[in-house]
């Protein structure tokens, strides 16, 4: 069975969307109730961008048991070219060549299963430019 948590998460997961503050203009990733610079509580649903750059990252080598068939990977905080910071797992590339700065692009993936009944939990990951 699918986790009330990430049920609630599917539209950031699946359609990259933000919180902008109507009053001050922030985009909260992923939303908020409360601004976190105004502590206004009015907000607009924007989507987001697709691109972004690499801030800084790590190569995991030992992952958890979820994961621990897809290592060596790489997880990075990225920068979006609105602005927006998240963070993401690096897909596609040889993790020694990943560096700081580099060009990425959100995209469409299958991120778990989850429970025994194997269901698939999709979400975003980043591929190099």
């Amino acid at each position: 069975m699918i986790s009330p948590r990430y049920h609630r998460e599917i539209p950031q997961r699946y359609r990259l969307e933000a919180g902008k503050c109507k009053q001050c203009g922030n985009i909260s990733f992923p939303p908020r109730l409360v601004c976190p610079k105004c502590k206004s509580k009015s907000f607009e649903t924007v989507q987001l961008g697709r691109e972004g750059k690499i801030l800084t990252f790590t190569i995991i080598r030992v992952g958890p048991d979820k994961f621990s068939k897809e290592t060596p990977y790489v997880v990075a905080i990225i920068e979006l070219n609105d602005g927006v910071r998240l963070t993401a797992q690096v897909s596609d590339c040889d993790v020694d060549k990943v560096a700081i700065g580099d060009k990425v692009k959100l995209v469409f993936r299958k991120i778990q299963d989850e429970g025994k009944s194997g269901l698939h939990c999709y979400g975003y990951k980043a591929v190099l430019t």
